[in-house]
């Protein structure tokens, strides 16, 4: 008989996979329903450099004109939908692991960059967004 050595670690990770499949049903589906659909938050980098603050944010098959973009008080909101298409149809597909619907992110700009200055461009289903910073010139 082969001594099996008892890991409690393997039981916690299992039950912690049960609880992340029973939320997912919960929060993002119905049970057997496979197509995500509704408000989603795709993802996005943010990194700064010394002129500018740069955004890029995954929207696959979105075009610029698809997307709205505002800047307001300090906040830059991204919104807009992402739609089947009418030559596919939703019971034809085998898998969809990427989401519809509408959604919208909003980012914090610090006061020291010009919010309603920037600069956007949709390329390879990523939208890149551009704040330039604002020249500040002290006189001594």
């Amino acid at each position: 008989m082969a001594i099996v050595r008892y890991n409690p670690l393997s039981e916690l990770r299992s039950m912690q996979d049960k609880m992340n499949r029973l939320l997912d049903l919960a929060w993002t589906r119905e049970i057997g329903e496979e197509i995500r659909e509704g408000v989603w938050h795709p993802p996005a980098d943010v990194y700064e450099s010394n002129a500018a603050v740069t955004i890029k944010v995954e929207l696959p098959d979105l075009d610029l004109s698809d997307i709205e973009i505002r800047a307001e008080d300090h906040t830059l909101t991204i919104k807009g939908e992402r739609k089947h298409t009418e030559e596919i149809r939703k019971e034809n597909f085998h898998r969809i692991e990427r989401y519809f619907g509408p959604f919208q992110r909003s980012f914090a700009v610090p006061p020291d960059f010009d919010a309603a200055g920037f600069n956007a461009s949709c390329d390879c289903g990523v939208l890149t967004i551009v704040i330039p910073k604002t020249i500040t010139v002290e006189v001594g």
